[in-house]
């Protein structure tokens, strides 16, 4: 049951399928083909200064997310600058659990940009629709393609070359589209060394080879019903992480689903949407090309999961709501082996996961009324019950005696807010409430190694739930040019999990200085806020800037650790006929408010400049795109706040990109 086998890979390839978020209106012409098992269009991917870029490049222009990096691969979202424990990561409302210990294969390195079509992103108890959070959820959306009236073939070519890592890509998607059948269908490669730094330095063991391919049919079973499969597999192999004791050898997933959607012309129901799903996932880290290292170490992970996800949408007169069913059985297991040098000698063994199931259940509900032509209240809420077992709880015993094998909690949630348009000003104000159970990390971890704080983290399956209090609030001004708008969300979370240095019990790994055990605080705060503009300065020249600012301390007024410290984004965007040039510059202001209790240090302000060109044209039928653009183009040397160990960032990188679309 631990290795994904190329037999279960290929029988279940091309299951998935997709909701449609909004209500469908009476409107009887749209039938089938609006109800296309394809989702509303939130965040698309795309990027004004780099072409093809990758998931992680893609989120990081988002206001309220940022990553902590462990190396040039897999960065570590974190939403309103909580860690991703807090946040509910989902794909088209799927759960999907990474089997690393270190967080080195977050959901967001199990996609690539080519096969999803955009991102939602809610804030707060706003994503409680896919299970019990604190700071939001990420719902990663795939591409798919509508049913037509006539049959239809096309798709896109994508390929590329980066001048730092030397990194190559290879990204390709095409679909057939009939009145009764869609097919879909991507693959993408991509291959990177070792990356330099500002100072031309290499940084070892920040290459990586990743695969990825996904599948998705669609069959119209009648005017209004339709049934779809889908798959994504995902491969990465040989990927290094600067900033870790130990690097990745092989990481594989294949997420799976199968779906049926039915759309209703008459009465309050508009769409019911049912799914059920299928993932698993296998991670191996080792440290045989880590030579230095005195102890050799194997830490591979697996993690399978089981859901079944169920909603519908609701429409009458000024009232919509959307009613959904989550229900998951996760499996995690992580193992660690230690060996001497001569690695015919085992010396130790341990689960760093000893075998913990994760069963969890909710229904949600979000409502929207419409209180007048300016006016609207957003209302809803959610219960969940979540279940833990602990195959082999006498790990957890060593450190709390009598820890119960299960654990069941209960977990609610609330949210309200009402939003406020007059001409060209909208407002909106909300407060929210919700419970978050303590991940299996953080209830049943053994002696999982921090190699930011140097320390070994132990789990707490007596944890109590973390309960989150948040108020938000937003206002905004538009004309035809210019566009003003500021965010601000405030959290008091009671009970807020964090490690803190244990009395008892020695560090395992040679090279921790001591063990910490995960307890929970009387609360702690975090304050977000994000100002953003556009101007339109000329017809065909757009100049956008975001600044954000957070703050986060516990209960004794000591800061949080990965706090983002003040930053911002800036860039101007000319386009002249078939002539496009971008150019930005972002960074962050110094880290003042660092907490050295958690690993933290200072880390200075800097400031990047990136620009790019590209040129439109056909090639007979066809449309094509160039780029070339630099990335850090006067090679500053720098580190930021939320890179683990102060790995240095990449130095100048000229990259070329070329699309195809037929």
């Amino acid at each position: 049951m631990r290795k994904i086998s190329i037999i279960l890979f290929m029988l279940s390839l091309g299951w998935n399928v997709h909701g449609q978020n909004n209500p469908v209106t009476r409107d009887t012409t749209r039938r089938l083909a609006e109800v296309t098992v394809n989702a509303a269009a939130k965040k698309r991917i795309e990027n004004d200064l780099k072409m093809t870029v990758s998931v992680d490049e893609y989120l990081a222009s988002a206001s309220n997310i940022s990553f902590i990096k462990r190396g040039a691969y897999a960065w570590e979202p974190l939403l309103n600058n909580m860690s991703s424990e807090r946040s509910t990561i989902t794909i088209d409302g799927m759960h999907v659990f990474g089997a690393c210990t270190d967080k080195m294969d977050p959901i967001t390195s199990y996609v690539e940009s080519n096969n999803l079509a955009a991102i939602d992103i809610k804030s707060g108890q706003e994503g409680n629709l896919h299970g019990a959070t604190v700071a939001g959820s990420i719902d990663l959306k795939r591409r798919n393609t509508s049913f037509g009236l006539q049959k239809k073939i096309g798709g896109a070519y994508q390929t590329g070359f980066e001048f730092n890592n030397k990194q190559t890509f290879n990204l390709g998607n095409l679909y057939y589209s009939s009145d009764k059948f869609v097919a879909d269908g991507s693959i993408a490669f991509r291959k990177a060394g070792n990356y330099y730094d500002g100072n031309d330095d290499e940084v070892r063991h920040s290459q990586y080879n990743k695969f990825n391919a996904s599948l998705g049919l669609a069959y119209k079973t009648s005017p209004l019903s339709a049934v779809r499969v889908d798959a994504i597999f995902d491969r990465a192999k040989d990927v290094g992480f600067p900033a870790l004791p130990m690097d990745l050898s092989l990481s594989r997933a294949i997420i799976t689903s199968a779906a049926y959607k039915q759309l209703f012309e008459e009465g309050l129901v508009k769409v019911w949407d049912t799914k059920v799903y299928f993932n698993a996932v296998e991670h191996y880290m080792d440290d045989t090309t880590r030579p230095e290292n005195l102890v050799h170490m194997d830490m591979p992970g697996w993690s399978t999961t089981y859901g079944l996800l169920s909603k519908i949408n609701l429409q009458k007169d000024r009232y919509s709501s959307e009613i959904q069913v989550n229900a998951y059985d996760n499996l995690s297991i992580a193992e660690m082996r230690m060996y001497p040098q001569d690695r015919s000698k085992q010396t130790m063994f341990a689960y760093s996961w000893p075998w913990v199931t994760t069963r969890f259940a909710s229904v949600a509900i979000n409502n929207s009324l419409d209180l007048s032509d300016i006016s609207r209240l957003v209302f809803g809420g959610s219960l969940g019950l979540n279940y833990n077992y602990s195959k082999y709880v006498e790990f957890n015993w060593i450190f709390h005696p009598g820890s119960p094998q299960k654990k069941n909690r209960i977990l609610p949630s609330l949210h309200a807010s009402y939003q406020l348009n007059i001409g060209q000003f909208d407002f909106s104000i909300g407060t929210g409430f919700g419970h978050r159970a303590p991940s299996v990390s953080e209830a049943y971890g053994y002696y999982i190694y921090n190699s930011f704080d140097r320390y070994d983290y132990i789990g707490n399956p007596d944890l109590k739930n973390e309960v989150s209090y948040e108020a938000n609030a937003s206002a905004g001004f538009k004309t035809g040019k210019l566009s003003i708008g500021a965010k601000a969300n405030y959290f008091f979370i009671q009970d807020y999990i964090i490690g803190r240095i244990l009395s008892l019990g020695s560090p395992m790994n040679y090279q921790s200085v001591g063990v910490k055990g995960y307890t929970s605080l009387d609360h702690a705060t975090l304050f977000n806020l994000a100002l953003n503009a556009q101007y339109q300065i000329l017809p065909s020249l757009d100049w956008k800037v975001v600044l954000t600012y957070a703050r986060g301390q516990d209960n004794m007024g000591g800061n949080l650790p990965f706090i983002r410290p003040l930053s911002y984004q800036t860039s101007l965007h000319y386009r002249y006929k078939m002539i496009g040039v971008q150019t930005s510059m972002n960074g962050d202001f110094s880290q003042v408010n660092f907490s050295p209790e958690y690993g933290e240090d200072q880390t200075a302000s800097y400031k990047i400049w990136n620009v790019s060109a590209d040129y439109t044209f056909t090639i007979g039928k066809l449309n094509a795109v160039f780029q070339v653009g630099a990335e850090n183009l006067f090679n500053e040397y720098y580190s930021t706040y939320a890179d683990w160990g102060n790995i240095p960032r990449m130095g100048r990188n000229i990259f070329t990109s070329l699309k195809i679309n037929f």
